[in-house]
């Protein structure tokens, strides 16, 4: 049997590939066929997509805690850099709301 995912550096990765398990599990939630996610990473094979798919169907609670854990820690980062580049981010936030006023 192929392994088709290999955790490296406690994260999912397609094995044999630079390609994270993350990256082709968002997109199969988000409704993309494996034909689509191929399209999608040049660098994996479709029988490669389906097997980072049943992986992931098959340890499926364990995946999403380290979605989660991702996602939370992203969320963390974003925190923090808005915390330290306040001016930063007031100003982009201004931009952005005059930007859709112009769209209205």
């Amino acid at each position: 049997m192929t392994n088709y995912v290999e955790k490296r550096d406690e994260a999912y990765w397609i094995a044999g590939s630079r390609v994270s398990l993350d990256s082709v599990i968002y997109a199969f939630l988000e409704g993309s066929s494996p034909e689509t996610i191929v399209d999608s990473f040049d660098a994996l094979s479709l029988e490669q997509v389906y097997g980072a798919i049943t992986y992931y169907l098959s340890h499926r609670s364990e995946v999403d805690a380290h979605l989660r854990k991702g996602e939370s820690d992203y969320d963390e980062l974003c925190r923090q850099a808005r915390a330290s580049n306040r001016l930063l981010y007031e100003k982009l936030d201004r931009l952005k709301q005059q930007a859709e006023a112009k769209r209205s």
